[in-house]
């Protein structure tokens, strides 16, 4: 991964979390006039523009910079967009890969880690026993489990579910585990709320 690769947190114009993009787009961004650089100094903020943000570059002596033929640039961890004021609909998409996040690629029967080609997604109550396809009713499993339990509800497969399957809360980022968070960004953003609580 290269410094372009980095994860930079986007803020709306309210100075509201709204996504991720990488550093390559944020240096797009801001060289274009649609974003400024969020930095931080102590407890106070300052918005960046592109060229106020190479001249504070210069004297930088960490790794995180990208060279460019004129400048040595450091790699935003935070940027504001200029113009977008909009807050994200803050319902999560049901889709496969979100399952797949909510829990944690976490076989919800075995408790095993797995990778998307091993696992897939089950009806905790089946479909033909009137199982809807909604958060609520469907978990991760992995291929072993799923065959077990069949056409069956948990209990009657002598199974037990880890966690009781929930629609998650919105997050501006999909990242299910917080270790690796930069400093910058919880300071826009509650990190407690990035896990799902499904018990």
């Amino acid at each position: 991964m290269t410094a372009l690769d980095t994860s930079v947190l986007v803020l709306n114009r309210l100075w509201q979390a709204v996504n991720l993009c990488s550093a390559r787009h944020a240096f797009g961004l801001l060289y274009q006039g649609h974003a400024h650089v969020v930095h931080a100094e102590e407890s106070d903020f300052y918005s960046l523009d592109f060229a106020h943000w190479a001249e504070h570059s210069r004297d930088y002596a960490g790794t995180d910079v990208v060279h460019t033929v004129s400048a040595r640039l450091r790699v935003p961890r935070v940027i504001l967009l200029v113009l977008f004021e909009r807050i994200p609909n803050k319902d999560v998409k049901f889709t496969r890969r979100n399952v797949f996040e909510r829990d944690n690629h976490t076989c919800q029967y075995c408790g095993h880690r797995f990778d998307n080609r091993s696992l897939n997604l089950d009806h905790v109550v089946p479909r033909e026993r009137g199982g809807k396809t909604v958060w609520e009713n469907i978990v991760c499993s992995c291929i072993w489990c799923n065959s077990r339990k069949g056409n069956r509800t948990p209990q009657e497969a002598g199974m037990r579910l880890l966690r009781r399957p929930r629609r998650p809360r919105w997050r501006p980022l999909v990242a299910s585990e917080t270790a690796g968070v930069p400093e910058a960004w919880r300071r826009f953003v509650d990190v407690d709320s990035w896990t799902v609580e499904l018990s």
